[in-house]
């Protein structure tokens, strides 16, 4: 996770900073917006699809604070990106959103290179051109590591990916990597294990297993009441 708190000791005597974070109404995306308002008085712009069917419920904790505010964000979409980033200028941009679902990536793979990879080059170069400042924050995941060499996997482990979901996160930390050496862009690339919390959605694996449990734990109930 972004060390916000690190780059507020830097000499920046900017105030009324924005933060824009995309994959705002998911579950780390919405943490990350929480956290943000609770702990800083930075301006949040949460970055949501005009499409998405959006789980608003876990901004529920967000929405009608003054300083929070969704903002349109399509990640497969240059302009939209360009655009946002050029008339906001932002201080950090935190990038979850992401086509997330990794048996969804067999089955679109050229939607989620671009959504989760392609996507980066838009906000690299919009960072670069029109705030040159910004401190980008791109979320990985351990499917990078993939066919795992050894346990627990560290930075040194070599990327082995197995799945589409895997190859556009790898591509993803290289083109941070890219940027941060070529243009001196503060751009960071942090692989997330698996975590979870109540608001994972229901079509992942690890909440199919505790809605089922718990389904099964009333029923139980019920039929011995």
């Amino acid at each position: 996770m972004v060390d916000i708190y690190y780059y507020k000791s830097m000499n920046d005597k900017k105030t009324n900073k924005k933060v824009i974070v995309t994959g705002c109404t998911g579950q780390d995306g919405s943490y990350m917006c929480e956290y943000l308002l609770e702990n800083t008085d930075y301006t949040v712009l949460g970055g949501i699809r005009r499409t998405s069917q959006a789980i608003m419920g876990n901004l529920k904790n967000c929405v009608g604070n003054p300083r929070f505010k969704l903002v349109p964000l399509e990640l497969t979409d240059s302009h939209s990106i360009t655009t946002l980033i050029k008339n906001e200028k932002p201080d950090y941009f935190i990038n979850f959103g992401a086509s997330s679902f990794v048996a969804d990536s067999w089955n679109q793979p050229h939607f989620t290179m671009e959504a989760n990879a392609t996507s980066l080059i838009h906000i690299l170069e919009a960072i670069r051109h029109y705030s040159p400042e910004c401190k980008f924050y791109s979320a990985g995941s351990s499917e990078q590591w993939g066919d795992v060499k050894y346990s627990p996997q560290d930075e040194k482990h070599p990327f082995s990916p197995r799945s589409v979901y895997g190859v556009s996160k790898c591509c993803a930390s290289l083109l941070c990597k890219v940027y941060r050496e070529s243009y001196n862009i503060i751009a960071i690339h942090g692989i997330l294990t698996n975590h979870e919390s109540p608001r994972r959605q229901l079509h992942f694996v690890t909440r199919k297993v505790t809605s089922g449990v718990a389904n099964i734990s009333a029923a139980i109930k019920n039929n011995s009441s």
